[in-house]
């Protein structure tokens, strides 16, 4: 009986297009703030996503650094390579440009407001520092939806060690078995479920990640599916 459904948040409920726009904004606020007019903010913000992509990867399963660290890491990076000041106000701006232009997917609203309705515990499991996390949540005005909310700041690991998906399972009271997690990424989100013996359900909207889909227990392109998978699950 499934009676716990958690999330992962970046690329889950939140517009991964749109995370992209918001990470073009940072880059663009950050070379402004330093009067780097020099400098190409499309390129930079290419080389920001590559090497964000290539450090994430690196500390998949390892114990948590703050991200807020890893991204100023990389920004110095950038601007040793680009010839530019990074802002002493970069994390500053980071959060703002989050809270400005992050978006949720079409129907992740909706898909809270019914989980809840039919009585889940509703819960977050994401790589996340606590300070970004609240201040997204609260911008999008969805912080009150959630029943728990887990981080690997809070676990002391990134997904997919298994002591983040514990740390939720102990919140909600429940037994993995009695849970579904929902992610975007089959190598982090459900080989990480799967070891708590949760439900791994991949959000897959485009359909790209066929060769990983192995990984997971159920496909879905639209997060309003999950709720037939309960229902199927829990012979409603």
């Amino acid at each position: 009986m499934i009676k716990a459904v958690f999330f992962d948040f970046v690329g889950t409920l939140l517009s991964k297009e749109h995370e992209d726009i918001t990470h073009q904004n940072i880059i663009k606020e950050v070379l402004r703030e330093v009067k780097a007019e020099n400098v190409d903010p499309v390129e930079v913000w290419k080389e920001y996503e590559a090497l964000t992509s290539e450090r994430f990867k690196e500390f998949a399963g390892k114990p948590y650094k703050p991200i807020k660290l890893l991204e100023e890491e990389i920004m110095q990076e950038l601007a040793k390579k680009y010839n530019f000041e990074v802002s002493p106000k970069f994390w500053e701006i980071h959060l703002k440009m989050h809270q400005k232009y992050g978006k949720l997917y079409d129907e992740a609203l909706e898909t809270l407001k019914t989980l809840r309705a039919n009585g889940y515990h509703v819960g977050l499991i994401t790589d996340s520092d606590n300070d970004y996390l609240k201040a997204q949540l609260e911008a999008l005005g969805i912080l009150e939806l959630f029943d728990s909310i887990t981080t690997s700041e809070e676990a002391g690991f990134y997904k997919p060690h298994p002591r983040i998906f514990e740390l939720a399972l102990e919140k909600a009271n429940v037994k993995g078995e009695e849970a579904i997690y929902v992610g975007d990424n089959p190598l982090k989100d459900c080989v990480g479920a799967r070891q708590v013996d949760m439900v791994s359900v991949l959000l897959d909207k485009k359909g790209n990640k066929k060769e990983l889909w192995k990984e997971c227990e159920f496909v879905i392109s639209d997060l309003r599916e999950i709720v037939v998978i309960i229902e199927e699950l829990n012979g409603q």
